[in-house]
This record gives C-alpha cells, structure tokens and sequence, in this order.
C-alpha cells in the first residue's frame, strides 16, 4: 500500500507538472529569422532608432555581413540637430521631442554614414544607460528660447549652443574612427562594413484616408521629415507580413501597444472578442452579469487563446481618427508562429531589455498586428511580386 501510495503522489506530481507546461499560450515556430541580441533603450523615447537598427542589424546577417552592434544614439543626435533647424525653421509650428520614426535612420544613413556602438555610445553624462529626461527638457527649453528671443532675429550663434548641449550630453560626433584596425569615416564605414543601401527600404501602410496604390504622408507627430508610405489594401499588407518573413526579410514595425491586450510581462498581445452581441445566449447572459473588472480579468487573462475581434479596414481607420491607434511604439519582427490553436502569431523583438517571458521579444496576434500597425518599414525586394509591380517597384 505505501508504495502504491507513493506510486499515486507521483503520478500526481507529474500530472501536475504536464498541466503547468499545457497552461497559457503554446508556441510553434513556423519562421524565426536571425536578429541580433536585444537591446535596451531604458528611459529614452528612442524605439524607433533601436528598432530601425535592429531591423538593419538582421539585414546585415541577411546579406552575409558579419552582424554589427549600430550605434542607436548616432542616428539620435543626427536627427535631433536636424529637427531642431526644421522646428526654428517653422516658428516652432513642428512636433519637437525625442520621437522619430523609421525613415530617420534611413535620412542619417544616407546624409552622414553609420558607426558601431563602440564609437559612438551616447552615454557622456554619468550614466550607464539612456535616461534622456534632463536632455530632452533642455533641448525644448533651448529652442523655444530661441524662437521666442526678443532680438527680432536670429543670430548665427543658436545652432553652435544647440550642438553644444547635445555634446556635452550624448558626446562629440567622431569625424573618423578605427574598427579592427581600419580606419573609417561614418560613410565609408557604411558602404564599406554594412552593406546596406538606404535606397532599398520603403515604409508601407493601410488606411483608407488616402488613395490606395500610392504615396503619402502619414499624418503622425512624430514624423517630423513629412516620410512618405506606400498605401496599400489590408490584406496586401498582411501578405507582405507573410511573404516578407517567409523570404528571410524581417520587419521593422510601428505599431500602438497602448491595448488593454498588450502585455509585455505576459509576452503577448492580443484584441479580444469584447462584443456581448456576438455572444451565445448563455454566454451572453454571464458576460452581462459581470462587472467591468471581472470582464477585464476575463478578457486579459493570458491564461491561453481566446476569440479575437475580426479587423478590418475601417475599425483601423475609425482607431486612427479617434487617436485610440497613435504612434506609440517601434519594434522589429522577426518570425511567425502558431499557438497550440493554430492561430497565427508575429514574433517581436523589443527594445526593453529582457526581462520578461520571453527575453525580450513578445508575441503579437494575427488580429493585433492588423488593428495597431501604423506602419512598416521592409527591403522592397519582400514585397509581393505583383504588389511590387503595382507600387512601380
């Protein structure tokens, strides 16, 4: 009897262990195309310039370059002294901060080169990590000085001052620099070690607002170069997701992570079936009698799969106009996968260190990537062929 009692209690046990690993969302790779390792952009507004990075970083390795570690903080100080000309420029009448887009690192690349990390940290101000809050408010505080001087005019010394705190904070600009033991210069360093040419990366998106099959500038504060994207139907964007990931290109992906359905902790983000009129009776009937809070608990779980709202193009187009999808995130997506259900997923890489389930990357549905993306940025070359020939690509 003893030993078929402890026979039982482990039966048990193991039968406890299957059930744990059975629990919440299962996982099947269908493509995980190569990144390099994540990165961690702490208390800077600078996604964009990790993800557009990372996204650069995996086309490297696609090209058969050996994979680099790009320096973030490059592109940021480029773009700020830029956008700082652009805002004086316009009395102030531009969105000034530390947001940007996709198409910010492609502008740097293409008017001042590209180094590593090595070169060119950004972290000159006692820390061992980007926190940018002091800068940024400096920043502001300095151009909305200049715009609102009493002189009446500019003098050709405000761009120097500007320069100046963006040294002091993020470090002097490196004219040349020695890698390995060659010496380069931020655009030989491009040409030479990347392999990339900006020329090749568009951005693509889908709203009804505009015509379909062209181009136009995508109304988000953040894009302060006035980037143009390619508008394209909804599911030709989702097929470019699919043909893009399944040729070996990955994904760089603006998108809003403001959802009740985004859990970053959880490693997943979803857009539950949140309408009761949907429902059978029964279910019905117990929904109603839910509080909001038991609703939410039961919507946002994440204990596993749940039903996901149908999206379409004009639920996104109602989401952009009601400012609920803003352009709130970049982050590169890398692979797709399935969950035990079969439902299709995009694997993330974010650029929040990697302290959640996933180290660092989170798994957005099929429904979520089609509700949120704002924007996309891939090598025209992953576009569909005939989407390709539609575009004059």
């Amino acid at each position: 009897m003893k030993i078929l009692f402890t026979f039982f209690v482990a039966f048990l046990a193991m039968a406890s262990i299957a059930q744990d690993k059975t629990e919440g969302y299962q996982f099947e790779t269908v493509y995980d195309l190569e990144a390099t390792c994540v990165k961690d952009q702490h208390r800077s507004g600078t996604c964009w310039s990790f993800s557009a990075l990372g996204f650069f970083e995996s086309e490297m390795i696609r090209l058969g370059k050996n994979p680099a570690d790009l320096s973030e903080m490059f592109v940021v100080r480029h773009c700020y002294a830029d956008k700082a000309v652009k805002y004086v420029r316009l009395h102030g009448s531009l969105n000034f901060g530390p947001g940007g887009a996709f198409q910010d690192a492609v502008y740097v690349m293409k008017n001042y080169g590209m180094v590593p990390e090595s070169v060119y940290s950004g972290l000159n101000y006692g820390e061992e990590n980007h926190v940018h809050g002091e800068m940024d408010e400096v920043l502001k505080s300095y151009v909305d000085g200049v715009i609102k001087n009493k002189n009446k005019k500019l003098s050709p010394a405000w761009k120097n001052g500007f320069d100046g705190i963006l040294d002091a904070y993020l470090g002097e600009l490196p004219e040349s620099f020695e890698v390995d033991g060659k010496t380069f210069t931020p655009q030989t360093y491009l040409e030479e070690e990347t392999g990339l040419n900006p020329d090749n990366y568009i951005q693509v998106s889908s709203y009804t607002h505009h015509p379909m099959y062209s181009q136009f500038v995508i109304e988000v504060p953040d894009n302060w170069l006035w980037g143009e994207v390619y508008n394209v139907a909804l599911d030709d964007l989702m097929a470019i997701f699919e043909n893009s990931l399944k040729n070996g290109y990955t994904i760089g992906w603006a998108a809003d992570v403001s959802e009740k359905g985004f859990s970053y902790r959880n490693g997943v983000a979803i857009v539950p079936e949140s309408d009761a009129k949907e429902m059978a009776d029964s279910e019905q009937s117990k929904w109603e009698a839910m509080t909001p809070a038991e609703r939410n608990k039961k919507l946002y779980s994440f204990d596993g799969p749940v039903k996901e709202k149908v999206i379409t193009p004009e639920l996104r187009q109602e989401a952009f106009d009601n400012y609920q999808t803003t352009d709130d995130h970049g982050m590169q997506i890398t692979g797709i996968s399935k969950d035990q259900e079969g439902n299709t997923y995009f694997k993330v890489k974010n650029s929040w260190n990697t302290g959640n389930k996933y180290d660092g990357y989170f798994y957005a549905s099929e429904a979520f990537v089609k509700y949120k993306t704002m924007s996309i940025m891939i090598h025209k070359d992953a576009l569909p062929k005939a989407l390709k020939k539609k575009l004059g690509l």
